[in-house]
Order: structure tokens, then sequence, then C-alpha cells
């Protein structure tokens, strides 16, 4: 019994988490970083500021919390294992652009963009937080396929910037600058696909 009530107050309380989290990205996008309080965002959300002071005691908190969420893939930790370049970086890709394709993903850019001036920290946790660790997943594959002998990569660092910025310029950005950009599954596809396909034509090793 106690085992259920434990997995019951779990659920609780994950599901009050991302209430709590919506909410916050909500009023973070109407009303800015700054003006947006906790007590504000508990009255939205529905829940206690007790409840909210619990998961969340701070505001910087609570935005690393949204950092993380968008950012997060199930199988993040399993990088596709090296011999098949091709294979490898299409599943990394087509990851990136699934996360890039998440609306919560270009919230999180507006408000980091529109605070940037008052609020550099709020970048700096976009960057260490979000971007950098999936950018260091593709590092780190290429590197491992380097030493398969599959690839030849001098520069990783640059290698994976150009990999990743092959597919976000086309299906990320725009989103952010163009009304009403928006790129379907089938071109989403064709865009990972020619980015593994530069990568190969660059790096394969012969």
């Amino acid at each position: 019994m106690s085992n259920v009530r434990t997995t019951y107050h779990q659920r609780v309380a994950e599901e009050k988490r991302t209430v709590i989290v919506t909410a916050a990205t909500s009023l973070f996008l109407e009303l800015g970083y700054d003006r947006t309080s906790l007590a504000r965002i508990a009255e939205r959300s529905g829940v206690s500021r007790a409840t909210l002071f619990k998961q969340f005691p701070t505001k910087a908190a609570l935005f690393d919390a949204i950092v993380t969420e968008s950012w997060s893939i199930a199988d993040e930790q399993d990088l596709p294992a090296a011999g098949n370049v091709v294979e490898g970086l299409g599943t990394l890709g087509r990851r990136y652009a699934e996360l890039l394709g998440r609306p919560q993903m270009s919230d999180l850019f507006r408000i980091v963009i529109a605070e940037l001036p008052r609020f550099p920290e709020l970048a700096q946790a976009q960057f260490a937080q979000g971007k950098m660790p999936y950018f260091d997943s593709v590092r780190r594959y290429l590197l491992s396929e380097h030493s398969a002998g599959t690839v030849h990569v001098e520069d990783v660092d640059l290698a994976a910037t150009h990999f990743l910025g092959m597919i976000s310029n086309y299906v990320f950005w725009p989103t952010l600058l163009v009304p009403g950009w928006e790129v379907g599954a089938v071109r989403v596809a064709e865009v990972v696909d020619e980015a593994v396909r530069t990568m190969v034509a660059r790096y394969a090793a012969t």
C-alpha cells in the first residue's frame, strides 16, 4: 500500500511540476522575466505558493527547469555506435530537429533574446544546460567515429557546429524571424539527410 501511495504522490508532483513550468513559460513571454513573480506563477498554475516554493525555491531554478525540460530527450545518453556514420549522424540530426521543432523551444529562445540585456544569466543557462550538452553529444560521436577510422575530423568542435548549424538554420531560426514559417516532416527529413551527406562528403575516411 505504501508503494501505491508513493507512486500516486510522485505522479501528482510531476503533474503539478508540468503545470507550473507551462504557466511560468507563458508568463515569461507575456510579462517578461523581471515582471513575473513566483506568486503570480503560483496563481496562474493553480497551486499554492508553498507547493511552488517546494519545487522551485527561486525564479532562476524555475527557468533552469524550463531549459532542462525543453532540451530533454529520453534516450539522449545513448549515442549511436561508431561504424556507420550515415546512420549515426542521421539519428543525431533527427533528434536535434525534433528538439528544435518543439513549441516550447521557440518560446524559450524568445524569452532569452528579449531578456538578454538585463538578464544575461538566462542566456548562459540556455547555452550551458540546453544547447551545450547536445552539442557535446555530437562532438563525442564524431570523436568515436574518428577513432574507429570511419571519418577524419581534425576539428570536432567546428565539425559539430557545422552539422547542427545546417539543420537549425533551416528548420528553426526562421521561425523566430519569419511569420508563418513552418517546415513539414518530409522537408525536415530532407534537410537532415542533406546535412549528413555534406558531412560524409567532407569527413569520410578514404
